[in-house]
C-alpha cells in the first residue's frame, strides 16, 4: 500500500488509511499490509497543519507490482495537479497498481493525471464544483462518501478516508475484519463506502436499523444495479415482505421509492455538478431512459433537468420523507 503524499497534505488523509490498515495487520490481515509513504524523491513534506512528515519511499524509484496506491488530499491540491513530475508518477504507478485510490482533493490530482476521465468519482463537497469545471470529462458527485469505479476509489472529505480504508480492508478480508478494525477505532459503525456525504433522507436521523441503514448505504452507491424489492432482500438475507416492513417502520416509505428517490437525487447532483448529458446521467443513475428521469426530477422535485441545472441551489424534495420514530 502506496500513500502518496506531497506539502499542505491533510494529516488525516495519511493517517486515516495507515492506522486502520496497521490495525488490520494487527488483527491478522493475511497477507498483512505493507504501508509506505512516498514522495517526490523521498523528501520530507510537511503537512497543512505544519508537522513534517519522513517518506519512506521515493515515488521515482517504485519498481514492480503494486496493490494500492492512494493519493491523498489537503490544501495543497492544487499545487500538486500542476505538478507535472509528479502527475507523472501518479500516472506511472497507477499503471502499476490493482487498484488506484483518492482521499478527499486527491481526486484533483488523480483528475490532472488524467486517471478519471469518464469515471464517476466522488471529493469533498466543497470542491466538486471546481473539479467538475476544471475536467468536463469527470462524472463528479459530491453525494456518497466513497464511489468505485473499475479499479479506481475515489473518496469524500477528510474522514472518509477511513470509511475509505474499511471498505478496502472488507474487500480484501471480509466484513468481521473490518469491523473488528472499525470497533478498534472506536467508531459507531463501519459506515457502508457509499453512505451519502449528505443524508438521504436530509429530513430524519440516519435509520436505527443497521439492517436499512446498510441497505441505503448500498443504493446510493450501485444506482445503475438492480436494486428491486426482490434484489435487495436477498442481499438482506430477508424476504420482500419482511423488507417492506422494515422500510415503512424505519423510513416511512417502501423499497422502490426509497431507490427512486436515491437514483434522482444522485442525478440532480450530477446534473449540476457534471456536463454529462441527460441520457448519460440517466444511466449512470439507473433509469431507462431520459424521458424516465425527466418524470422522476418532476415527481421529487417539481422542475426539469434544465431548471435544476440553472437553479443557484439544490431544489428541496416535494414532499420529505417523515421524521423517524425510534422503534422500541
Amino acid at each position: 500500500m502506496l500513500i502518496a503524499a506531497y506539502d499542505d497534505a491533510q494529516i488525516l488523509d495519511i493517517a486515516c488509511p495507515s492506522g486502520a490498515l496497521d490495525i488490520a495487520n494487527r488483527y491478522g490481515a493475511a497477507p498483512p499490509y505493507t504501508i509506505e509513504l512516498g514522495t517526490l524523491g523521498r523528501r520530507a513534506v510537511r503537512s497543512s497543519a505544519g508537522v513534517l512528515m519522513a517518506a519512506g519511499r521515493s515515488l521515482e524509484a517504485v519498481a514492480g507490482r503494486l496493490d494500492t496506491l492512494i493519493v491523498v488530499g489537503g490544501v495543497g491540491c492544487e499545487d500538486a495537479a500542476a505538478d507535472e513530475r509528479l502527475l507523472e508518477q501518479v500516472r506511472r504507478l497507477a499503471g502499476l497498481s490493482r487498484r488506484v485510490a483518492s482521499v478527499c482533493t486527491g481526486a484533483y490530482v488523480l483528475a490532472a493525471a488524467g486517471l478519471l476521465d469518464h469515471r464517476r468519482v466522488t471529493t469533498h463537497w466543497g470542491w466538486g464544483e471546481r473539479l467538475a469545471a476544471r475536467h468536463p470529462d469527470v462524472a463528479v458527485d459530491v453525494h456518497p462518501l466513497c464511489i468505485r469505479d473499475g479499479n479506481v476509489y475515489t473518496s469524500a472529505g477528510v474522514t472518509s478516508a477511513l470509511d475509505l480504508t474499511l471498505a478496502l480492508i472488507e474487500d480484501d478480508h471480509g466484513p468481521t475484519l473490518a469491523r473488528s478494525v472499525a470497533r478498534e477505532l472506536v467508531t459507531h459503525l463501519h459506515r457502508p463506502a457509499d453512505q451519502a456525504q449528505i443524508s438521504l433522507f436530509l429530513a430524519a436521523p440516519p435509520p436505527e436499523d443497521r439492517l436499512v441503514r446498510d441497505l441505503t448505504g448500498y443504493i446510493t452507491g450501485h444506482l445503475a444495479e438492480d436494486l428491486t424489492p426482490t434484489a435487495l432482500a436477498a442481499r438482506a438475507g430477508v424476504s420482500p415482505r419482511h423488507l417492506t416492513r422494515l422500510f415503512s417502520t424505519h423510513l416511512g416509505t417502501t423499497p422502490a421509492r426509497a431507490v427512486r428517490a436515491a437514483r434522482t437525487e444522485a442525478a440532480a447532483h450530477l446534473v449540476r455538478s457534471s456536463g454529462l448529458s441527460l441520457s448519460a446521467i440517466a444511466r449512470r443513475c439507473g433509469f431507462r431512459s431520459p424521458e424516465t428521469l425527466r418524470q422522476a426530477f418532476l415527481d421529487h422535485y417539481g422542475v426539469t433537468g434544465d431548471r435544476i441545472r440553472r437553479m443557484p441551489d439544490m431544489p428541496p424534495p416535494l414532499t420529505a420523507p417523515r421524521q423517524q420514530t425510534p422503534v422500541a
